[in-house]
């Protein structure tokens, strides 16, 4: 039945590129992975259009999500799960020139939009839009984007002068803030792999199997990189939490020197 639904979204007004990305264009792919469905246009499909498109395909479904992006979550007739998002190639070109080409980096999670635009898989493109797009980011890495994610994040796992991650973590502790600890942490592991990515010269993947693609795509990663993420994760609300983000930094560190990032 997707293949269905990806024939009538082909067909609807307005429409420049239809897409496939997430998981499905990944390296990891499980039973729980949906599908990701990206319509690009100069102003989102109707919300009558997409009721319709419900109506049509979806047992269950929710029709003008604005959670994250403008979006549908249905579920199909045939039980799967499908996530549509609605965006410009305006807004896609932004992200390429702000990131690929001007080098601008985030905190944690540089490179993931351009991961999407990168990875996905063209389904429709009318007047060859997208196809350009990917053409600019089927390049070399950027250097100069990988010094600005790593000297971005780098200070804010634990050097600069007020307020770095580990600082704060440690500071959640004391006033025994358990939310704080895990908001904390999850900011640095973020910050941390988009070192560790940058360094690599790959595209950031986003929020899931991160562990897994890291040990995939990268050939250069710091000593005992899985057992102390893992460390890192289960050690939230202990207090020994700090011992455990110190063996992190610090091994991340000596891989940075031994490269010649610090």
């Amino acid at each position: 039945m997707i293949q269905e639904l990806i024939s009538w979204l082909k067909r609807t007004d307005g429409l420049q590129a239809l897409v496939l990305s997430g998981s499905r264009t990944g390296l990891v792919v499980d039973e729980f992975s949906d599908y990701d469905l990206y319509v690009y246009s100069k102003k989102p499909l109707s919300l009558a259009i997409r009721h319709e498109m419900a109506a049509l395909f979806a047992t269950r479904a929710e029709v003008g999500n604005s959670f994250f992006d403008e979006g549908d979550e249905m579920f199909l007739k045939d039980g799967t799960a499908v996530d549509i998002m609605y965006r410009s190639l305006e807004w896609a070109e932004e992200q390429v020139q702000r990131v690929w080409h001007n080098h601008q980096a985030s905190v944690g999670y540089s490179t993931a939009f351009i991961h999407n635009l990168k990875t996905s898989t063209i389904l429709h493109d009318t007047d060859g839009k997208f196809a350009h797009i990917q053409k600019q980011l089927d390049t070399p890495y950027p250097e100069a984007l990988a010094k600005a994610i790593i000297a971005k994040n780098h200070p804010l796992l634990r050097s600069k002068l007020m307020a770095s991650f580990q600082e704060q973590i440690e500071l959640a502790i004391l006033r025994s803030d358990l939310v704080s600890q895990a908001h904390r942490t999850t900011a640095l592991l973020a910050s941390y792999f988009d070192i560790i990515f940058a360094i690599n010269r790959q595209t950031h993947p986003g929020e899931k199997h991160l562990v897994v693609w890291a040990k995939r795509v990268c050939t250069i990663l710091p000593d005992s990189f899985e057992s102390d993420v893992v460390g890192v994760i289960e050690h939230i609300a202990n207090g020994d939490l700090p011992l455990y983000i110190g063996r992190l930094v610090d091994k991340l560190d000596d891989l940075l020197k031994k490269e010649g990032w610090l």
